[in-house]
């Protein structure tokens, strides 16, 4: 604003007052970059807080999660369309079917309601199992180390888990084999531990599979008696004192020779740690899954494709 100030010479000259607006230093923006930068820090809390929620969370918590977020329209269609009533959302008039197109999409069918609550269960057992598993393998090196003659054999003792369950390994070493030399007739020592196997896992719901296995080396060109059969006769055996000690033969879900297929250590093939029998306590989701797969494939309808037959490898074991 400037202010001309009177002419002493001419006391009647006015005067003239210009106003002029200030220029802003902040530019034409403003505060609202503010805005945008909360919006986002919003949206990233939001984002990692969804991230955190499907780390802690199982199967079937997601499961009630995903369910509880499905659209309402969708809920009630369920069970308000009329379509899971004694007609299926029929009437009777010549017109024929009355049923809602839109609806009957959206109404799951019974395939998928039953792999849903398939899907719970088998959360549900996969979560008793791990508990089970873990108590298990305590409880087995536990009970060796407490008896003094047997101690120094928890090195011949692997328990680890595998995607099938908990694989419990009674391996060879050098100078302290557990099977004599081309025999079946499992030794003294390891007669002792698969007893002291089945007494703690005797009482677990979960099936088993027993698995003998050989290093590479072979026997004559000509032989009739190969690692084959070895491998499959030390499993046998073994099957044998676990029944001898009590295990339920209904447990027992299948009993293979794996010869040197599966070696403990790949890079040594002749090494004695690949001569070994191993006890799979199998998931019971696992088991229940071959079974329902195998009751679908007995119960299918006449004329309707028949499942692709997976390649099975000799001697391996598959579940769905």
């Amino acid at each position: 604003m400037v202010k001309l100030k009177k002419d002493n010479d001419d006391d009647k000259r006015p005067i003239i007052i210009i106003r002029r607006p200030r220029k802003s230093e902040r530019g034409g923006h403003g505060q609202s970059w503010k805005v945008a930068y909360a919006d986002f820090v919003t949206s990233m809390m939001a984002f990692f807080l969804l991230l955190w929620l499907l780390s802690i969370t199982n199967v079937d918590q997601k499961i009630k999660i995903a369910d509880y977020f499905t659209p309402t329209a969708e809920r009630i269609s369920r069970s308000t369309n009329g379509a899971n009533s004694i007609l299926g959302g029929m009437v009777i008039t010549s017109e024929g079917s009355k049923t809602d197109n839109v609806g009957q999409d959206q109404i799951p069918s019974s395939n998928e309601e039953d792999d849903l609550k398939n899907q719970k269960t088998d959360a549900a057992l996969d979560r008793q199992d791990e508990k089970s598993f873990i108590t298990a393998a305590e409880s087995i090196r536990q009970a060796i180390n407490d008896i003094p003659e047997l101690k120094e054999l928890l090195k011949n003792v692997i328990i680890d888990m595998t995607p099938e369950g908990l694989r419990i390994q009674i391996v060879d070493q050098e100078g302290r084999p557990m099977f004599p030399l081309g025999g079946t007739a499992p030794l003294p020592q390891t007669v002792k531990l698969l007893e002291i196997i089945t007494k703690v896992i005797k009482d677990l719901p979960n099936k088993i599979s027993i698995r003998g296995h050989t290093d590479s080396k072979q026997y004559g060109k000509d032989a009739a008696y190969t690692n084959w059969e070895l491998s499959a006769d030390r499993s046998n055996a073994s099957r044998r004192v676990m029944l001898g000690a009590g295990f339920d033969t209904a447990k027992i879900e299948n009993v293979q020779g794996k010869a040197d297929r599966e070696p403990l250590l790949p890079a040594e093939p002749d090494s004695a740690r690949n001569r070994r029998i191993s006890i799979i306590l199998l998931k019971q989701s696992l088991v229940a899954g071959a079974k329902r797969s195998e009751e679908r494939y007995k119960n299918k309808k006449p004329g309707a494709p028949a499942p692709e037959p997976k390649k099975h490898e000799e001697g391996v074991i598959y579940f769905p």
